[in-house]
């Protein structure tokens, strides 16, 4: 696997080099197809709406989340106060913000974000 896109394409298409550009068009939707198709079905036939990498960051947040410590010092239903090892965060569940600023990054809760669910739910 590489991060160059081109080179990905240009290795997938080893075989298609000799062939008129119609074909090789016609060879890359097809495998594009195939592709996306086996994704779909991977994804249609879970029972939640995330592909296993989403499921696997969600779960090792909520297993680092489980190790901290939340409080609920305001005594609202979405504002919490997260403790790790000396350091504190802020967490809004309402408005979807928390002071360590994962989630602006990857769109997933983070461990604090988790820990305030499991306080709440």
């Amino acid at each position: 696997m590489t991060t160059n896109i081109a080179k990905s394409l240009n290795s997938m298409l080893l075989d298609e080099r000799e062939y008129p550009v119609v074909a090789i068009f016609n060879s890359s939707a097809h495998r594009f197809g195939e592709i996306f198709r086996k994704r779909y079905e991977e994804v249609n036939n879970s029972r939640t709406p995330f592909v296993p990498i989403d499921k696997k960051i969600l779960r090792e947040n909520m297993t680092e989340g489980d190790k901290l410590y939340v409080n609920n010092i305001i005594g609202s239903t979405d504002e919490f106060t997260v403790l790790d090892c000396g350091s504190s965060s802020k967490v809004n569940l309402l408005i979807r913000s928390w002071s360590c600023r994962k989630f602006d990054s990857v769109k997933f809760p983070c461990a604090y974000a988790m820990a305030a669910l499991r306080l709440k739910h």
